[in-house]
């Protein structure tokens, strides 16, 4: 037999083997995904850009028959996420803030492992703002990669949000969350920078000074 044929129907047979594995994949992780969004929520992740997100989470915490893990990613001031708390008379336990995404994309790549770590299989998503609609895109690509639901939450915002979108943006975004999905399964980067609420020392910050913002309606801060 001709080299290329062979290499024609190796090819194909490459192809067919390729599709039928992402045809698995897809649906193993569609039926996880299925049994995932018939759970309740058992965690919820809050995304930082707006302390308004953080006041409406401490809100809901303050109504919790019982804490659930809280992860605000890349948030507000920490003595000031402790005073809102303290302020909705919400549990300060398993509550952590992570400090190292500085992106929305990296909002997912350090809180997917935390989250499944708690072995959370329904995830509340808090945020607002313009860029809705591509973070919800991405947080379900993400943590969906995982068998995590992610419901979203929509936080109403005031004022006019700093960031503007644009289709490349969004583009850029979804197509390199759709390319982390794959790298997720292998790789999982652990932030060095998570703390626990309860850890937050008010005491030290007031010596160093820290303001919030207006929004979180916090006096004396």
């Amino acid at each position: 037999m001709p080299i290329s044929r062979s290499l024609k129907r190796y090819g194909r047979y490459a192809g067919l083997s390729i599709l039928l594995a992402v045809a698995i994949v897809t649906l193993v992780l569609g039926g996880r995904l299925w049994q995932s969004s018939r759970l309740p929520t058992d965690a919820y992740v809050v995304l930082g850009g707006s302390i308004r997100r953080e006041k409406q989470m401490t809100q809901r915490a303050g109504g919790f028959s019982q804490p659930q893990p809280i992860l605000v990613s890349a948030g507000s001031a920490d003595p000031c996420i402790r005073l809102l708390f303290e302020q909705a008379g919400a549990s300060l336990e398993q509550v952590w803030l992570e400090h190292c995404a500085e992106s929305t994309f990296g909002n997912f790549v350090y809180s997917v492992p935390l989250v499944e770590r708690w072995g959370a299989r329904h995830v509340t998503l808090v945020t607002s703002g313009s860029h809705t609609r591509r973070a919800v895109v991405m947080a379900r690509i993400l943590f969906g990669a995982q068998g995590i639901w992610i419901e979203p939450w929509i936080v109403d915002e005031v004022g006019i949000p700093g960031n503007q979108e644009t289709v490349v943006k969004t583009t850029l975004d979804i197509g390199r969350s759709l390319a982390w999905a794959l790298v997720a399964q292998v790789y999982k980067p652990a932030c060095d920078r998570v703390v626990t609420l309860a850890s937050v020392d008010l005491e030290q910050w007031r010596q160093t000074g820290f303001k919030c913002e207006h929004q979180a309606g916090i006096e004396g801060s």
